[in-house]
C-alpha cells in the first residue's frame, strides 16, 4: 500500500471493513472537515441567539465568497442550499412560462428532478421533453448538434445535466449554453457531479441557473449545495419557503436574503465549504484527481473484460472523470448490489436505468488499486 494512500484513507470517517466505490451518491466527508463542521455547530450552541441573529450572516458571506471563488463566480451571486433538488425546485417554481412553452431536456437526468419537471408540465400546461440520446455516445461535438436539433420556436428552457448519475457521463453544456446564449433560451445546469471532481468556471460557461453540490466531490458535510443565479435574472427567483428575508437579513439583494434565510436550520454545513475547498488545495487535489480518474477508466477496461457488454462511450476524460458506469446484464440489480456489500464487503451502486442495469463505480483519494482489484474479483466469481 502507497503510505500517502494510507494516510489520505485515515483521514475519512468510512468503515475500513467496508471497500467503499460509491463516493458519487452522498459523498465522504474528511475529518478535519467534520471537525470545523462540528466547531460551527459548538459555536453556535455557546451563543444561540447572537449566533442566529447576528454573526452567521457575515460567516455565510465570508463562505459565499470563497465558494464563488472556487466555482468561477461572485460569491453575491449564489445561495446555499441543502441539495440539489432544492435548488432547481426553486427555480422551477420562480419560472414565468405559458401553455404550450417547451423545456429541452435529455433521456439521462436525475429522477427527482425528471419528476420535478413532470408536476410543472401538469400544472402549467408545458411540454417537458428528453430527448433521447442512444448510446453508446460518441463525441461532444455530435452530442451538441443532435441536442440542438430538438430546439424548436416553443423552446424556451434548456434543462441539462452536467455530469449524468445513472450513466455516470460528463456532457458538453458549455457549448449548449452558448447557443442557447445566442438564442435567448435560458438554460438551467444541474451540476451537482461537478465541484472538486472536475474544472468549473461559472463565468466561462455563461449559464443562467447552476446548481453544485459541495457534499459530494467537494466532500463537504452533508446537505451542503449552492445555486448560482445570473444577476439579470435573480429578481425572478421565488423563495420556496416566505420567511423574515430582508427584515433580518442584512445581505445585499433580495435573491440572498429572499432565499438564504428560510426558517431556523443549522447553518453548520454551509459554513463548514471553506474548510473542505481548503483541505483540497492542501493534499494536491489535481494529482488526486489525475490518479482517481485514470483507476475509474482502466477499471473500466477491465470490468468489460469480465461482462462483454458493449462500452457506454469512449474510454477518454471527454466522457469520464473519477466515475463510470457500465452495462451489466443482470434481471435484479438490487440483488447485486446487495450481494456485493453483503458478501463482498464492497458498496457500490447497482442502477436500473430505463431498460438497463448498470453498475457504477467511483474513486475517490482513499481508494487505491487492490479497491479496483477487489471489484474484479468479486465480478469474475459472479460473472
Amino acid at each position: 500500500m502507497n503510505p500517502a494512500n494510507n494516510m489520505m484513507k485515515d483521514s475519512y470517517l468510512l468503515d475500513p471493513k467496508i471497500t467503499f466505490l460509491n463516493h458519487g451518491s452522498f459523498g465522504a466527508c474528511p475529518k478535519p472537515v467534520f471537525e470545523e463542521y462540528q466547531n460551527w455547530q459548538r459555536k453556535l450552541e455557546e451563543q444561540p441567539v447572537k449566533f442566529m441573529t447576528e454573526d452567521v450572516y457575515h460567516q455565510l458571506k465570508i463562505a459565499r465568497d470563497i465558494l464563488g471563488t472556487f466555482v468561477g463566480c461572485d460569491g453575491d451571486d449564489l445561495i446555499f442550499v441543502p441539495n440539489s433538488t432544492t435548488a432547481v425546485n426553486t427555480v422551477i417554481r420562480s419560472l414565468n412560462l405559458s401553455a404550450g412553452d417547451q423545456i429541452l431536456s435529455t433521456d439521462h437526468e436525475y429522477g427527482s428532478l425528471v419528476r420535478a419537471w413532470e408536476w410543472l408540465t401538469r400544472n402549467e400546461q408545458v411540454e417537458f421533453i428528453q430527448r433521447e440520446f442512444p448510446l453508446p455516445m460518441t463525441n461532444h461535438d455530435e452530442f451538441v448538434e443532435h441536442f440542438w436539433e430538438g430546439v424548436t420556436d416553443k423552446t424556451r428552457v434548456i434543462f441539462l445535466s452536467q455530469i449524468t448519475s445513472s450513466t455516470g457521463l460528463i456532457f458538453p453544456v458549455a457549448g449548449i449554453c452558448k447557443k442557447a446564449r445566442e438564442a435567448g433560451i435560458l438554460t438551467i445546469i444541474d451540476g451537482a457531479h461537478v465541484p472538486g471532481h472536475i474544472p468549473l468556471n461559472i463565468r466561462e460557461m455563461d449559464p443562467d441557473i447552476y446548481t453544485g453540490a459541495c457534499h459530494k466531490w467537494l466532500s463537504a458535510p452533508k446537505g451542503t449545495t449552492f445555486l448560482y443565479v445570473r444577476k439579470d435574472f435573480q429578481e425572478s427567483i421565488k423563495p420556496l419557503i416566505i420567511s423574515w428575508g430582508a427584515i433580518i437579513d442584512p445581505s445585499p439583494s433580495p435573491f440572498i436574503h429572499e432565499n438564504q434565510y428560510q426558517g431556523t436550520r443549522d447553518p453548520s454545513p454551509f459554513l463548514a465549504v471553506p474548510a473542505a475547498i481548503r483541505f483540497q488545495g492542501e493534499n494536491d487535489w489535481e494529482l488526486v484527481k489525475l490518479r482517481c480518474c485514470r483507476l475509474t477508466r482502466e477499471t473500466r477496461d477491465r470490468v468489460y473484460d469480465i461482462i462483454h457488454t458493449a462500452p457506454i462511450c469512449p474510454n477518454s476524460e471527454e466522457w469520464l472523470g473519477q466515475m463510470a458506469s457500465v452495462e451489466i446484464e443482470v434481471d435484479d440489480p438490487e440483488k447485486l448490489k446487495n450481494s456485493l456489500l453483503e458478501d463482498y464487503a464492497i458498496e457500490i451502486p447497482v442502477i436500473a436505468w430505463k431498460e438497463k442495469s448498470l453498475l457504477r463505480f467511483s474513486f475517490n483519494v482513499y481508494n487505491e488499486q487492490r479497491d479496483a482489484d477487489k471489484l474484479i474479483n468479486a465480478l469474475r466469481e459472479l460473472f
